[in-house]
């Protein structure tokens, strides 16, 4: 008696689905397309890059100069006076411990930019998504799933329209 009226309710709840899904307009945007391929990524991506061009290029000379010490350490440390040995291996102590710090606040500012710029290229695209779903009747748009037919992915349009504002 259980199983059979599960199966009418489990029977029901499908054409009840069949019905409603063929009344309603879902479409899906694939959110890492849009912020890899939108204007306004490109160009939050280009102005980081600017942004932070200077200090990345210091950061690599201060790794040359890291790596050529400790070169110079290995090649010659067994040969050298103990005083300049020590005093190599303390003004490579030095530069690695400034380097750490650097390259640790290095990555905390870029990630906070980033940050902020993600930030705002999300809110045009929540914007642009809103817009064309208006504009086309959607029910739902959604951002995240495991599969999407490419008959129901706006991606594109998303993309097109970002692009296309300033």
């Amino acid at each position: 008696m259980k199983v059979s009226t599960l199966s009418v309710i489990a029977v029901a709840l499908m054409g009840l689905s069949q019905v409603a899904s063929a009344e309603t307009k879902i479409g899906f945007v694939n959110s890492d397309r849009v912020m890899r391929e939108a204007g306004p990524a490109v160009r939050a991506q280009q102005r980081l890059e600017k942004e932070f061009e200077k200090r990345d290029q210091e950061m690599q000379r201060m790794a040359k100069d890291l790596q050529a010490m400790q070169e110079d350490l290995e090649r010659n440390g067994v040969t050298m006076a103990e005083s300049d040995r020590r005093n190599k291996e303390r003004a490579f102590n030095d530069l690695n411990r400034d380097f750490q710090r650097k390259q640790r606040e290095f990555r905390e500012d870029l990630n906070q930019r980033r940050n902020e710029e993600l930030a705002s290229v999300l809110d045009k695209a929540n914007r642009t998504v809103k817009q064309i779903a208006e504009a086309e009747k959607y029910d739902i748009i959604l951002q995240e799933a495991v599969y999407a037919s490419p008959r129901i992915d706006i991606t594109d349009k998303v993309v097109k329209a970002l692009s296309e504002s300033k």
